[in-house]
């Protein structure tokens, strides 16, 4: 009798993907599609550092890691201990430890002393503004933009990315909108503009920016998630995500 295809063992506390497991039962913000679609989209081209701001559980970071060449070099950032302690613990049960260094630090402090030249700069960074209460510290710090507003950001990528270096963001499409006119101000060009939208009927509920300081042609296109009715993934999210979700 034909047998079928042993299933993983699903550990509890975080998400099983395919070559690594991602624990964030102690981080501000879980394991969401729409990280999984930011590592999956970023383009890494012949880059040989990138930096992953605001790492959190370490996602982003294991993403490139396994989508890149082993020369390449990761740093990630991340100003929670808790989310930095646990990000340090999937790095280190991942096959990629030796090539990702995960730094408990506020980017702000970071960039002050660290020298540019970072080939590739990626974040799903706090977004909403202040105003009503988390639950809890590591989760305001993970969705709030007082932690780390999006002018403070732009400036820290355009100190720490290399002249030809890209910055690959996502955010809900009404604060993309706005990081994108501020980043234009400050002589940024569009190189990718993907909008994502959960059924092909729906509005799109966020952006993936992937910005340059050299002028760029600007690749515009949507992704659609499910299908009508929610039943099944569309062919496109299941091209994106193939090499990470155990299901495809």
């Amino acid at each position: 009798m034909k047998q079928g295809r042993e299933k993983p063992l699903l550990r509890r506390g975080g998400f099983t993907f395919k070559q690594f497991f991602v624990g964030h039962d102690r981080c501000g913000m879980k394991v969401t599609t729409d990280g999984v679609i930011l590592g999956a989209w970023t383009s890494l081209g012949s880059c040989q550092r990138i930096l992953d701001i605001g790492t959190g559980t370490g996602l982003l970071a294991l993403m490139l890691a396994q989508r890149s060449e082993q020369q390449v070099m990761i740093d990630a950032v991340e100003i929670d201990q808790a989310a930095c302690q646990q990000a340090q613990e999937n790095v280190q049960a991942s096959p990629w430890h030796q090539r990702i260094r995960v730094i408990h630090q506020n980017i702000a402090d970071y960039a002050e002393i660290t020298d540019s030249g970072y080939d590739l700069i990626i974040s799903n960074p706090p977004y909403f503004p202040e105003g009503t209460g988390c639950r809890d510290e590591s989760r305001a710090k993970a969705r709030y933009t007082h932690i780390l507003s999006h002018q403070n950001l732009l400036k820290y990528v355009d100190k720490l990315l290399a002249p030809q270096g890209r910055f690959a963001v996502m955010l809900p499409c009404a604060s993309g909108e706005q990081l994108e006119k501020q980043a234009l101000d400050m002589g940024w060009f569009v190189a990718r503009r993907t909008r994502v939208c959960d059924v092909p009927d729906k509005e799109p509920y966020i952006v993936l920016l992937e910005l340059s300081k050299s002028p760029r042609f600007c690749d515009e296109q949507k992704l659609v998630t499910h299908q009508v009715g929610r039943k099944d993934y569309t062919e496109a999210f299941k091209q994106l995500a193939k090499d990470f979700y155990l299901a495809l």
